[in-house]
């Protein structure tokens, strides 16, 4: 009997720090997100980015919540996450006799007063019946990122791309480097050392963030240098080097001035 009336002091405690629905049911819960056409960001109430379509993300559960979808080419489009009541939270009543009123309050501060029988929200993008996919992008692999999560799970980093670069004289070392105008998918990078010329090899773009989508909005930058000579740079469109499986080019160095 001691031991029960232990364990049992020490549930109540646990409730009275933590509220019945935000111990037993949590303060977020899976939901899924969907748009047509895919490949949207979703944004939350707060402006932070929580996935892109089609996604299930974990969300803090809550009354009722605005959430964002955002797609290039398109107007701004809105869902709103409803909550119902969570009847898991009515076990603080039964432990208000105990004299621990306080788990209801806890439960609607964090959230877990609230739950969603509707898990699956979807928005249709005005004129999305006009858009047309591009039809180079293998099927199903218009949004999958590249992440460190999941190395090699996409269609892009099983392409293999020709890397050829040539200069004269030959022996100049060669840097690469992101540059990226959707920052906020794909980051830029700093110059990364990558060998000496001549230079061939084959390789895939494992450049985190990168879709088929935001491909065409990423650029490689190849840059060339030898002491005594002029640095030289080139430029070349991740998406346009995708199709043609390919990255290239010859530097006629320059020398600098003596």
């Amino acid at each position: 009997m001691k031991k029960i009336n232990i364990a049992l002091g020490a549930l109540l405690s646990l409730t009275m720090i933590s509220g019945c629905a935000t111990m037993f049911s949590g303060t977020r819960q899976q939901v899924s997100f969907s748009s047509e056409p895919s490949g949207a960001k979703v944004v939350n109430p707060k402006g932070e980015l929580v996935c892109f379509t089609p996604c299930s993300p974990e969300i803090k559960r809550k009354h009722e919540s605005v959430y964002t979808f955002n797609k290039a080419g398109f107007p701004d489009g809105q869902v709103a996450v409803k909550g119902t009541f969570n009847p898991t939270t009515l076990w603080n009543i039964l432990w208000a006799g105990y004299g621990l009123p306080i788990g209801v309050g806890i439960d609607y501060a964090t959230g877990a007063a609230w739950k969603y029988k509707q898990t699956a929200y979807h928005y249709t993008f005005p004129g999305a019946e006009k858009y047309q996919q591009d039809p180079t992008i293998r099927a199903g692999e218009a949004t999958n990122t590249v992440s460190r999560d999941k190395p090699g799970a996409t269609a892009l980093e099983r392409t293999i791309i020709r890397w050829n670069f040539e200069s004269d004289p030959r022996g100049a070392r060669i840097f690469w480097r992101v540059i990226s105008s959707v920052p906020d998918d794909v980051k830029n990078t700093n110059e990364t050392y990558l060998s000496t010329t001549p230079y061939e090899e084959t390789r895939s773009f494992n450049i985190l963030g990168l879709t088929y989508e935001n491909s065409r909005d990423v650029t490689v930058e190849i840059k060339v240098r030898k002491k005594g000579y002029y640095d030289q740079v080139k430029r070349y469109n991740v998406r346009q080097a995708i199709d043609q499986q390919e990255i290239s080019g010859f530097f006629e160095l320059v020398k600098e001035d003596e």
